[in-house]
């Protein structure tokens, strides 16, 4: 069996979770950098999915 690529083991260690039909993956992100262009998006798009971000100390 091949080990993982850099990729792959950064990735898994980032699962919060994980739908087994779909393989869909909701990821732990440890720092936010935002950016005065696409901030605003992303965070409205947390937002309308009913997610927050965890650690606001680290954005």
């Amino acid at each position: 069996m091949a080990g993982q690529t850099l990729y792959d083991k950064i990735w898994n260690s980032h699962i919060a979770s994980q739908d087994a039909a779909t393989g869909e993956a909701l990821l732990y992100i440890d720092l936010h950098l935002i950016h005065e262009v696409t901030t605003p998006q992303a965070f409205a798009g947390l937002k309308a999915a009913g997610r927050g971000v965890r650690r606001p100390d680290l954005t």
